[in-house]
């Protein structure tokens, strides 16, 4: 499973879960040690290119640091892509349009 190329209510539900993830550390802190750079690596697949990167430097600062881990970055960054990002609303209304016309 690619996790690029999920669709947009997907990426949201997937998001979601890992964002859960990241509040596993209040039970068993020891996790920000597995999950902070997973979690740099999920956010580097979903998104891709530079706003993908950037978007995994933060996540895994905000999950490495302590008592910073309730930020939803991967809620934040669907919200970003899908909503204040104009690159990626042209891409996604293009793979629209194409599925349309194969329909």
């Amino acid at each position: 499973m690619s996790l690029e190329k999920l669709s947009k209510s997907k990426k949201l539900l997937v998001g979601l879960f890992f964002d859960a993830m990241g509040y596993v550390s209040y039970i068993f802190p020891p996790f920000d040690f597995v999950w902070a750079p997973l979690s740099a690596y999920l956010m580097s697949k979903m998104y891709a290119g530079r706003k993908g990167k950037i978007a995994a430097a933060f996540s895994f600062v905000e999950e490495a640091l302590p008592f910073i881990d309730i930020i939803p970055s991967f809620s934040i960054m669907w919200f970003y892509t899908f909503y204040l990002s104009k690159d990626e609303k042209s891409i996604e209304l293009i793979e629209e349009e194409k599925k349309r016309v194969i329909k």
